[in-house]
């Protein structure tokens, strides 16, 4: 479960934040969700493949990092083993929430109480002894702008590609060295033939709302699902 509180001197100034990466920092994950504005650095280490919020019904892009529930292949012991890290996971345990009432509410910083990174004596200072925010957090005050601003473009992004039919269902079937199978289902992907017949005034509009790329990372990103079999067979050879 998760408790989050809005960041504040008073009630937070004595916290610190655990850094480093690991199944006991609770990044032991299958996917991470992610966002188009993202979409470079991801598709450069994770297959990118989009999955249906079953709350909502809607649709997110998510970065793959494993295959089974709780799998994250790109955990070591040293650390995260890939030339960059998700936004959604290096924001942890922070999360952008919401202050005050109305439609025009700023965006607050809040921070998750239960969350494992969370300590009393062990890590990164949240404040410095003024009670000014401290370089770290500063740093994931930005981190978390980012992510903010990168979500509400994603939403756009998804609705376009909902509009023009661009994403279809996947199973992804897979063979390790072991003899082992596995299919992966519930996952949509970018239906390449129907982005290549899309017509020229669509492509244009598609590139100028800053869509057009992303879906081509998007399919770029699918060759980086060897990479994850080829990590899951060194994990059981």
């Amino acid at each position: 479960m998760s408790q989050y509180e809005t960041l504040n001197t008073e009630q937070h100034g004595h916290l610190r934040i655990r850094t480093g990466y690991g199944k006991a920092l609770g990044d032991g994950i299958m996917y991470v969700m992610t966002y188009p504005m993202e979409f470079r650095d991801i598709q450069n280490c994770y297959p990118i493949l989009f999955a249906k919020d079953p709350n909502t019904g809607g649709f997110y892009a998510a970065a793959l990092l494993g295959f089974e529930p709780d799998q994250n292949l790109f955990l070591k012991d040293d650390g995260w083993d890939a030339n960059y890290v998700p936004t959604l996971v290096q924001r942890q345990p922070f999360l952008i929430g919401t202050g005050g009432e109305g439609d025009d509410r700023p965006p607050v910083v809040s921070v998750d109480l239960d969350h494992p990174r969370v300590s009393q004596d062990e890590g990164e200072a949240l404040f410095n002894d003024d009670g000014e925010p401290s370089e770290f957090l500063n740093q994931k005050i930005a981190l978390l702008d980012q992510l903010h601003r990168g979500l509400q473009h994603g939403a756009g992004f998804i609705d376009a590609l909902l509009q023009h039919e661009l994403l279809e269902q996947i199973t992804l079937d897979l063979a390790f060295n072991d003899g082992s199978k596995q299919a992966l289902e519930g996952l949509y992907c970018i239906a390449e033939e129907r982005l290549y017949q899309l017509r020229g005034d669509v492509l244009e509009s598609l590139n100028q709302a800053g869509y057009l790329q992303p879906v081509f990372m998007a399919v770029a990103s699918l060759s980086r699902t060897r990479d994850l079999i080829e990590r899951r067979n060194r994990l059981r050879p």
